[in-house]
C-alpha cells in the first residue's frame, strides 16, 4: 500500500496494553472449504489513508461502512470488500473481524508451496502500520502473545508456516514492509535465534 510522511509521535515506552481480542462488526468473509485445513499465518499491514494512523477508517472499511468521499484515496476502494481476521492497531489492541474458523478476504491471488488462494487455509492478521514506517513494542507482543496462541490452536501452522504478504504475492505486494522485524518477532515467538529463518520453510 502507498506510503506518506507518517502522522503520529509513537511512544514505545509506554506501558503494554493487556492481551485482549475485541470482536468488531464485519460481514466481508464466507466458509472455508475445509475448516480443520488452517496451516499458513500472514502478516499484512494496512494504514487509510496510507501511512495516517488511529483513525477509524480501517474499522469503517473492514465493517462496510468507509464513505469513499472522505478521502481522496478511499475513491480507489469503493465497491471493494476486503478483511482479516484481526487487526493491531499501533497502541497493540487487537480487534477482530472475522472468525478464525472462516475465511477471511485477506491475500487475494496468492501462493505457498505450491498451493494457491491462499485465503482457503490461512489466518490473516493486518498490522496498521506502512511498509517505511516502524511498528510499535506493543505491536509486536499483541502479534506475538496472538500468533502463540494460534500455534496452539491450529497444529498445523508452525513457524515456518508463518509469512508476510509480500511471500505469497511477490510483485504484488510488499507488505508488511523492510522495517517489519522478523528475527525480533521470532525470538518473542520463542524460536531460536541461531535457526534458519523459519519463512525458508526449514526445521527450527
Amino acid at each position: 500500500m502507498p506510503s506518506a510522511a507518517p502522522t503520529e509521535a509513537t511512544d514505545v515506552s509506554a506501558p503494554l496494553p493487556p492481551f485482549e481480542i475485541i470482536t468488531r462488526p464485519c460481514t466481508h468473509y464466507d466458509d472455508r472449504p475445509d475448516p480443520a485445513d488452517i496451516s499458513l499465518l500472514v502478516i499484512h499491514n494496512i494504514s487509510l489513508p496510507p501511512a495516517t494512523f488511529n483513525t477509524p477508517y480501517i474499522d469503517d472499511f473492514f465493517g462496510g461502512r468507509l464513505d469513499c468521499s472522505a478521502h481522496p484515496y478511499f475513491a480507489r476502494l469503493a465497491g471493494v470488500r476486503v478483511s482479516a481476521h484481526c487487526v493491531i492497531y499501533r497502541d497493540g489492541r487487537i480487534w477482530q473481524y472475522v472468525p478464525f474458523a472462516k475465511r477471511a478476504w485477506h491475500a487475494g491471488l496468492s501462493l505457498f508451496a505450491g498451493r494457491d488462494k491462499c485465503n482457503d487455509f490461512s489466518i490473516g492478521i493486518e498490522l496498521e502500520g506502512a511498509d517505511d514506517v516502524p511498528y510499535t513494542e506493543a505491536q509486536y507482543q499483541a502479534l506475538a502473545t496472538l500468533s502463540r496462541q494460534l500455534l496452539q490452536q491450529y497444529p498445523a501452522l508452525r513457524p515456518q508456516r508463518i509469512v508476510g504478504h509480500c511471500d505469497i504475492a511477490p510483485g504484488r505486494k510488499t507488505d508488511p514492509g523492510p522495517l517489519f522485524d522478523w528475527p525480533y518477532y521470532f525470538r518473542l515467538l520463542g524460536v531460536a535465534a541461531t535457526a534458519t529463518d523459519p519463512r525458508a520453510g526449514e526445521p527450527v
